[in-house]
């Protein structure tokens, strides 16, 4: 909403300077967005009047003119403009005067000097040159009654500022000039000046027949037929003035005051030729297959849920929203037909989103307009037209023909005293609340510390006893709320020992190397087919973008698209993790503060790893990223604990280089290179290596306990053991921990590793060596050789027995 200072204080005008009315309206809820003025600075500029006007002997473009500045004495100043003449009120700058500054940014001075050898004394201005306006229609066309001598800055009060807000959408009430005066003047207590005007007397009893068709969609329709008018007027210098100031360009009169209404009491308006309307109006919803050619040069299809006026041969206007092209008012337009309705805001909320543009009209009656003073609005409205517009003997007026069909019911909304005072937090008496709603304007009934206030018909916005609390709020004024901290119970309370934050994760990743991304859980359906072999994926009703239209249940999808951008960007090495949520079918699920009926959404903890292994540098071969590097960061990240991997066939991975990931025996995510066959596909010159495991795992670790640290040196024994070629080392190392477990002589195992795996000569084509490392330490005496013999045998002899292992010769 923009109007101009000078515009508001003509109907309210507290003791405040321009800054001080900005933060009042401001700190009431009215955000003042920008306050600037209407016209850039200048001096030395004043009304004159052009005398004289002669050809200039040495330019046939040029006239040298005779101006009265009212100093007395005539100025000689030579001008260019097609349009001056003898006569005329024009603006003029004199010797002296600085003007706006040109295209070079400096500010413009006139001197006294010679133009073609005549001297000129001054410069006529136009509107262009004062920075007013971009027009180049010559120069500035006074009134002429414009007193002679005035400084112009005062005349056309230029000196005034144009004001911003950004109004919120229940404040309907103040998309109009009169609806902010309303809200200063119950804000200052200064009286609120409404305007007046003489009421139009009907001079025919012509009537245009209107049928409301749709009562759902037009609570009230007035209409008014006015005759004679000369469409051709000249829209006034104050009305230009004003719309211009409120962001409006003028049109032509008929338009202008319409548009001027509306900004001045928030009344929407039209105005229809009457001479294109056939037949009567009817008021209804609009049929499949309709369409309307509208002002602004679209042709728009209608259904059944955009509201229509239609006469008896076709569509005339769209609800609310914008009039037909064929019906519309042009210079040679002598009888018009006045319209105004009260529109439902329901009936009128996202049609004109739908055609893909917006208006005044329609953004202030989805909000609400005024519906029980239409008739005095249009009496406003009526008033102009025939002081500008109308002709003498030939202008004729009929009567206000007003349809009431269906006003809202205004029901009464209650709000206490003393849930006011606890919302607030200020100790608000009811003689305050009592004033507060007498300056709003707000009638009301009082008993017992409760407020029954009954909304005018103006305000849509007040419904529930917080919409009142919050009127009370803003008069009383926001900055005089005391800033308290909350008086409320704290404790400390500390994370338990056996768990880690996400935060903690986050951060051990970023230690490994790992860049952090954060992706849309929404995806492409087929990554869902490729990666997690999802045919059946979560669909959203709603997709923000045809390509990412189903829920993700697993995260691959996501980081393969981060490294192919990166890729694309000339990156070569890239490491990735990304901490979010997958969505799951589960029929157990049930509704609850986090959860939703039917779908788990379990936290994971992805990563990728592309490109060469470390950044290239003289220290270390350079080489490109393995299965067994991440696995190593993925067990550093679950460190102190050991994890389990035991091969499997995922969609994503490749069939002989991917394991489930196991912990204590529970399967809690995968390991894996990327399958060659999603690896062409989505164009990757190397295959990158990922994991993805629950969060909740990492997030769980042991708490810290107290073990003995042995005094006595450690025994290392190597044992290489030849299995067949389909043992899996990790078969043995169950093994071991097995044997370790349940029998005590093997209790001195203290770690045991792979270091060496050999298939070729010696070996069986079927077989294969593996080499382990045993370290064996007791904590109460050193270890003798038949302690440390019989441990080891005991060690084979669980290898040979579960897995016909034996001892390399």
């Amino acid at each position: 909403m923009q109007f101009s200072e000078s515009w508001l204080r003509t109907m309210v005008d507290p003791n405040m300077t321009s800054d001080e009315l900005a933060h009042l309206l401001t700190m009431s809820g009215l955000e003042v967005e920008e306050v600037e003025p209407v016209a850039p600075p200048f001096s030395n500029v004043v009304v004159a009047e052009v005398l004289e006007v002669a050809k200039h002997p040495n330019a046939d473009r040029l006239n040298v003119c005779q101006v009265n500045v009212g100093t007395g004495t005539m100025l000689n100043i030579v001008c260019g403009a097609p349009n001056v003449r003898a006569g005329m009120k024009v603006v003029c700058a004199m010797a002296g005067a600085i003007l706006p500054p040109g295209e070079d940014g400096k500010p413009f001075e006139i001197k006294v000097g010679a133009l073609r050898g005549v001297e000129s004394q001054g410069m006529l201005c136009s509107a262009r040159e004062l920075k007013l306006s971009d027009e180049q229609g010559g120069l500035m066309d006074l009134p002429a009654d414009a007193p002679v001598g005035q400084n112009f800055r005062d005349y056309y009060q230029l000196n005034d500022l144009k004001f911003t807000i950004k109004l919120t959408p229940n404040k309907a009430d103040c998309l109009s000039v009169l609806g902010v005066a309303r809200e200063v003047s119950a804000l200052t207590g200064t009286a609120l000046k409404v305007p007046t005007f003489q009421s139009v007397a009907a001079t025919i009893t012509d009537v245009l027949p209107v049928k409301v068709s749709a009562p759902d969609l037009c609570g009230r329709f007035a209409g008014r037929i006015i005759r004679g008018l000369n469409a051709k007027a000249q829209t006034p210098d104050w009305m230009k003035q004003r719309l211009e100031r409120s962001g409006q360009r003028p049109i032509s009169a008929l338009v202008d005051i319409s548009n001027y209404v509306m900004l001045e009491l928030g009344r929407p308006t039209h105005v229809f030729d009457l001479s294109k309307i056939h037949g009567g109006l009817d008021v209804r919803w609009g049929k499949k297959g309709e369409s309307l050619k509208l002002l602004n040069g679209n042709t728009v299809v209608i259904d059944e849920w955009i509201g229509v006026i239609a006469d008896d041969k076709e569509i005339e206007s769209l609800a609310g929203i914008m009039g037909g092209d064929a019906t519309a008012v042009s210079l040679d337009t002598q009888d018009i037909y006045l319209e105004a309705a009260f529109w439902y805001p329901n009936a009128i909320q996202g049609r004109g989103r739908r055609f893909n543009f917006s208006t005044d009209a329609a953004h202030r009656f989805e909000r609400g307009v005024d519906f029980a003073t239409i008739v005095e609005h249009m009496e406003r409205i009526t008033a102009l037209i025939v002081e500008i517009c109308g002709q003498k003997e030939q202008t004729q007026v009929g009567p206000i023909d007003d349809h009431v069909v269906n006003l809202p019911k205004r029901e009464a909304v209650s709000v206490r005293t003393a849930r006011a005072v606890k919302v607030i937090g200020v100790p608000l008496t009811d003689e305050q609340i009592a004033d507060i709603f007498t300056r709003l304007g707000l009638s009301f009934t009082h008993k017992d510390g409760v407020f029954s206030v009954t909304p005018p018909s103006y305000r849509f916005d007040i419904e529930i006893e917080e919409d009142l609390i919050e009127e009370i709020a803003r008069v009383y004024g926001f900055e005089n709320i005391p800033a308290l901290p909350p008086v409320a119970a704290s404790a400390m309370r500390i994370p338990p020992e056996n768990t880690r934050s996400l935060f903690t994760i986050r951060r051990q990743l970023a230690d490994a190397d790992y860049q952090e991304v954060v992706n849309f859980s929404f995806v492409e359906q087929e990554w869902e087919a490729d990666f997690a072999g999802n045919t059946n994926p979560i669909k959203l009703l709603n997709p923000i973008a045809s390509q990412m239209s189903v829920m993700r249940s697993s995260m691959i999808g996501s980081l393969i698209a981060n490294v192919r951008y990166n890729l694309n960007r000339k990156v070569s090495r890239i490491r990735l993790f990304e901490i979010g949520a997958i969505y799951l079918r589960n029929n157990v699920e049930q509704d609850g503060p986090l959860s939703v009926a039917g779908f788990d959404q379990p936290k994971r903890v992805a990563a990728i790893a592309y490109g060469s292994v470390a950044e290239e540098q003289w220290g270390m071969a350079s080489r490109n990223v393995d299965y067994f590097d991440v696995k190593a960061d993925l067990e550093a990240l679950f460190a102190p604990q050991t994890l389990t991997f035991v091969k499997v066939e995922h969609p994503a991975l490749h069939p002989g280089r991917s394991a489930s990931i196991l912990l204590n025996g529970e399967v809690i995510g995968f390991i894996g290179e990327l399958h060659p066959r999603w690896q062409q596909k989505y164009d990757l010159p190397l295959a990158p290596v990922l994991f993805e495991v629950n969060a909740s795992a990492l997030q769980s670790v042991g708490v810290p306990s107290y073990k003995e640290i042995s005094k006595f040196p450690a025994v290392t024994r190597d044992l290489a053991l030849v299995v067949k070629q389909a043992v899996p080392m990790q078969d043995l190392m169950d093994a071991f921990i097995s044997e370790k477990k349940y029998n005590p002589v093997c209790n001195i195992l203290q770690v045991v590793v792979l270091f060496d795996e050999y298939r070729g000569k010696g070996l069986e084509s079927d077989e294969k060596s593996l080499a382990f490392r045993f370290t064996l330490q007791d904590t109460q005496l050193t270890l003798q050789d038949d302690l440390v013999d019989a441990a080891m045998a005991a060690f084979v002899a669980a290898a040979t027995t579960k897995h016909g292992a034996k001892l390399r010769a």
